[in-house]
């Protein structure tokens, strides 16, 4: 027996689940009509993007609650080109996410920035030259 290799969806432990929707919205996303007060889901290409309490969230897992800073983890939009990666950073910025690292050549050869939403969550921007199935097209 073996584990499908699938993920069917992310959850954001939030501050304030309405500000973290309309931060999201403010990107073009959609929340789904399964959404309530309590928990917004937004289809993504292929999986979920849950919003829910940070303190509910940890509650459900029986866990302490989240810490702040760095949390170990990032979300990924990959783009077709570097122009992509900072055009999208630009519209994570004007939709109230902060800069954390601004789009550049990494060692790698590839091309990547940071941007952290209104409740600190790490996306990184980048373009990956050797992984192009993985991106989206520049649009």
């Amino acid at each position: 027996m073996s584990v499908p290799a699938h993920l069917s969806l992310v959850t954001l432990g939030v501050a304030d689940v309405a500000r973290s929707t309309a931060f999201y919205e403010a990107l073009g996303w959609h929340r789904s009509g399964a959404s309530q007060d309590e928990i917004t889901f937004i289809q993504l290409n292929g999986v979920v993007l849950s919003l829910y309490g940070a303190q509910a969230l940890a509650d459900d897992a029986l866990q302490p609650s989240p810490p702040g800073g760095f949390r170990g983890i990032t979300l990924a939009l990959n783009q077709a080109t570097p122009a992509g990666v900072d055009r999208v950073v630009a519209e994570f910025v004007a939709a109230g996410a902060t800069l954390v690292k601004a789009p550049a050549l990494v060692e790698w050869g590839g091309y990547s920035g940071y941007v952290a939403d209104p409740d600190g969550h790490l996306w990184e921007i980048a373009h990956n030259p050797y992984s192009p199935q993985w991106a989206a097209p520049d649009s």
